[in-house]
């Protein structure tokens, strides 16, 4: 879920004077193949993980040390955003190739035991919510990333708008744990509409801004923002059923 970094293009490596956009079209194509390769691969890896979690004794203990006291998610949430920035750092990297591939592979890692509480709740009380919410996000994926390659058009103007509505949506989150009150229907839902602009942001820098050998970055980027928007939409759909 990650939410305050919006800059993914920046950090370029030398292997190519020009961003993809600007390459033959079968280096453009190869980049943009690639990109997608990655992005299911990190997806199948956190499924895979992610079941590997909720069937292990790790999930019952982090629920445990999470209710433990209200302060225990605030640490949870401080650590994923330490590694996701450095799971970021090093997919940027311009040095190594190996270092880019650590990067993501930690990033899935962090996303996969950050979902552990969310998905181990909906799977007790609504098991049907969590295929459901993986039918909407790839859905809405397909549109937002149809949207953005049949448009053509240039979205990069989103990122400012999205590293100021992380930082609130952050300190909403923050206040809801410190204070614990429930962010409800409506802020998942908003949550919904700006994960869905990150994907349009995301998938315009593959289009626009990526150089043809940040694959690897642009698949991290791409990934956290799909995981954002699923882990909303999960949360819209169990907030929805307890309402009925």
């Amino acid at each position: 879920m990650q939410i305050f970094q919006k800059d993914d293009y920046a950090g370029r490596s030398p292997g190519y004077a020009g961003s993809a956009a600007h390459a033959e079209e079968s280096i453009r194509s190869e980049f943009i193949r690639k990109t997608y390769q990655h992005l299911a691969f990190a997806i199948l890896g956190f499924v895979v993980l992610e079941y590997l979690l909720l069937n292990s004794p790790l999930a019952p203990a982090l629920m445990k040390m999470l209710a433990g006291s209200k302060y225990s998610w605030l640490i949870v949430l401080g650590a994923f955003m330490g590694i996701s920035w450095l799971a970021d750092s090093w997919a940027r990297s311009s040095t190594s190739r190996n270092m880019q591939y650590m990067g993501l592979i930690l990033y899935v890692a962090a996303e996969a035991v950050i979902f552990v509480p969310l998905l181990f709740i909906a799977s007790m009380y609504a098991p049907n919510v969590i295929p459901l919410a993986g039918i909407y996000t790839l859905l809405l994926f397909a549109g937002l990333t149809y949207t953005a390659f049949s448009t053509r058009k240039d979205f990069s103007f989103l990122g400012g708008m999205l590293k100021i509505g992380g930082f609130v949506a952050m300190g909403f989150i923050i206040c809801s744990i410190i204070f614990g009150f429930s962010l409800g229907l409506f802020f998942s839902l908003i949550m919904i509409v700006f994960a869905s602009a990150a994907i349009l942001y995301d998938t315009s820098n593959i289009i626009h801004h990526y150089h043809p050998d940040q694959y690897v970055a642009a698949s991290l980027s791409l990934f956290a923002s799909v995981a954002l928007l699923f882990w909303y939409i999960v949360r819209f759909l169990m907030a929805l059923g307890s309402s009925d």
